[in-house]
């Protein structure tokens, strides 16, 4: 259970390749981690992981964290619907690849999911994500750094007039 104010980690788990960096991360921050899953997923015992099993479904896991991300939330999805309403709830939102949605980006991502849907949807052939490398693995333990570093800093600023 976490407290209100407190930083977390939500991990949209079904098919993150970048979970073990994660908990190495969060150890390392003593961060608390939520793994949800719409089936049981092996967490490691550490008081600091969570392992949330959601029901069946569209989006149940991603209704469970887009209800509970806030401004003290890192979340970790591929999706981008997900990644636009955590934005909206103020968390930072990073790809299982170390790419940052933001405010900026989410758009023209939205859109383009969109039009490859559009075109998947009239039977043209798309090609769907990259091959995951480790180039990606690296680029996201380096990016999970850099936005855990920016929130702990924006909460130690001093409140604006």
């Amino acid at each position: 259970m976490t407290v209100m104010g407190e930083l977390r980690i939500y991990v949209d788990a079904d098919a993150c390749p970048v979970k073990d960096e994660v908990y190495k991360v969060a150890l390392r921050h003593g961060l608390p981690v939520t793994i949800v899953a719409n089936s049981f997923m092996r967490v490691p015992q550490h008081r600091l992981f969570t392992r949330i099993t959601v029901a069946e479904g569209p989006d149940v896991a991603d209704d469970w964290i887009a209800e509970r991300a806030d401004t003290d939330t890192v979340v970790i999805t591929a999706d981008i619907l997900l990644a636009q309403r955590c934005l909206e709830a103020g968390a930072r939102v990073l790809s299982p690849k170390g790419k940052a949605f933001t405010e900026n980006s989410i758009g023209q991502q939205v859109a383009t999911r969109a039009i490859m849907e559009d075109l998947r949807a009239t039977g043209e052939q798309t090609s769907g994500p990259a091959a995951f490398k480790s180039a990606d693995r690296s680029n996201f333990l380096s990016a999970l750094e850099v936005e855990l570093q920016r929130l702990k800093r924006a909460r130690q600023a001093p409140p604006s007039r």
